[in-house]
């Protein structure tokens, strides 16, 4: 009788064990991992009318991350986790009452931005003319323990801060820098086409208690008319950070060697007067052009960096705060 009752608690833990095996291998988390995909050449997604590409060795390349819901393994054994990969919690991905599906639609709408800027900052590097109309601060998302969430909404196009006209993001910032934490502000936007001025108060930055922010993620609102047409397609990716790569590969199909027969991978924000801007998951980004054997990888300057230069083991990793500084590197590298 005894012999049983060893024998059924025996089973009774294993179908326990596995049962816990299954939970933790099949339930997704409250958290996301951030995996490495291997960096890819450009050349075949984009398409450049009269297009001119110089010569078929070396080749621009673009490195994105995928974003998938960690299961409770991965929370629990980090060794099964894929090499370069970051666990994240719920929050640091989708803001407050949002759903995955629509920070999935937003990063979508920020690459057909990001499309339209890069190819119009190639075309006016290579002499072309191009008319592009900044229209204001985009907002894409309000934090909700600010005061401005209860005024400004995502889609909100804020053209006037501070009794400042504001074309761009950077316009937005230093009209909000004007004023202290705490401060109320004016702030000009259109909603819906439609014209609104309301007063919101300010709080501190998190980084830097004496800096006054309103809370909000923006983008470039603007008007673009190409005169040549560009076609873009990654498929599924999205999000701003192929700017880059999407304005060198642009510029080399207008005729320019920009690759000087090396495999050059890029990432970065590319605003509409030409600066870059720091974007996500540069490590799993370096990672991944690691695995493509790239032969440098350009980044925005500062603390992408920084973070590149940390994971890239042999590869040589460029800082640039411009597409114009991102070409003039390219230009010293002696052409293979």
């Amino acid at each position: 009788m005894l012999q049983r009752s060893w024998y059924w608690l025996l089973l009774a833990g294993v179908a326990m064990l596995v049962g816990i095996g299954l939970f933790a291998v099949t339930v997704p988390s409250g958290d996301y991992l951030y995996v490495p995909n291997e960096a890819r050449p450009l050349a075949s997604k984009v398409e450049v009318e009269d297009e001119t590409t110089p010569d078929a060795t070396g080749g621009v390349y673009y490195v994105d991350v995928t974003l998938r819901r960690a299961r409770w393994l991965d929370r629990i054994v980090p060794f099964v986790r894929p090499e370069g990969s970051t666990l994240v919690p719920g929050h640091a991905v989708t803001s407050p009452g949002q759903s995955f599906k629509e920070r999935i639609a937003a990063a979508r709408s920020e690459m057909s931005r990001s499309e339209q800027i890069a190819a119009a900052v190639a075309m006016q590097a290579a002499g072309i003319e191009v008319d592009a109309v900044p229209r204001g601060a985009l907002v894409e998302a309000v934090a909700v323990d600010v005061p401005a969430a209860g005024t400004l909404a995502s889609g909100d196009v804020i053209v006037g801060a501070a009794g400042r006209r504001v074309q761009t993001p950077a316009q937005l910032r230093d009209a909000v820098g004007t004023v202290a934490p705490g401060d109320d502000l004016q702030v000009r936007f259109r909603r819906d086409d439609l014209p609104f001025e309301r007063t919101v108060r300010t709080v501190a930055a998190p980084d830097d208690e004496q800096r006054a922010i309103i809370g909000v993620s923006v983008d470039q609102a603007v008007k673009i008319r190409l005169p040549l047409d560009v076609e873009i397609d990654l498929g599924d990716v999205g999000g701003p950070s192929a700017g880059l790569p999407f304005a060198l590969e642009v510029f080399q199909a207008l005729g320019n060697d920009v690759d000087r027969g090396y495999r050059v991978a890029a990432t970065g924000k590319v605003e509409l007067d030409g600066s870059i801007g720091s974007v996500g998951g540069v490590k799993q980004k370096t990672y991944g052009v690691r695995s493509a054997d790239a032969d440098v990888f350009l980044v925005p300057a500062g603390e992408n960096a920084a973070t590149a230069r940390r994971y890239a083991g042999g590869l040589r990793v460029i800082g640039v705060a411009s597409f114009a500084e991102a070409l003039r590197f390219l230009k010293t590298l002696p052409a293979k």
